[in-house]
């Protein structure tokens, strides 16, 4: 193991952390949009969207520390190679491998998720049209 192949990881988890970033501020805005729309009113619907969303920021501040952990080991383990403690470098490096397959599970679980958030939303206008008629 050398130098460059941690270095490799690097642009990988920084890219992301982004996605993981702008996944988050979109579900802050719906929550936002949530509270905005329904401050009085919480009918069903919105109680069920308001779990999901909870269930699903938990998913994302796991990825997000299973992601930024692993970009700290991928560090640490450049370090380690860098003063020629390859054998420790390359443990760390699994382990940072290893958190990075967590993150991206977890990332996965929550897109599944998240399409459940879409059926409830899909429901609400559903309910809005039967209103109107």
């Amino acid at each position: 193991m050398n130098l460059t192949t941690p270095a490799l990881l690097f642009p990988a988890i920084s890219l992301l952390l982004l996605a993981y970033t702008n996944r988050f501020l979109v579900l802050a805005q719906l929550i936002r949009h949530l509270h905005s729309q329904h401050r009085d009113n919480l009918p069903d619907v919105v109680v069920r969207q308001i779990d999901n969303l909870r269930i699903r920021i938990t998913l994302m501040r796991r990825m997000q520390t299973m992601g930024v952990s692993s970009f700290l080991l991928c560090a640490l383990s450049m370090f380690l190679v860098f003063i020629d403690m390859i054998e420790i470098a390359q443990y760390i490096f699994g382990l940072s491998i290893l958190l990075l397959v967590i993150s991206l599970l977890l990332s996965l679980y929550e897109i599944l998720i998240s399409t459940k958030a879409i059926e409830i939303e899909l429901e609400m206008v559903e309910q809005d049209l039967q209103k109107r008629l």
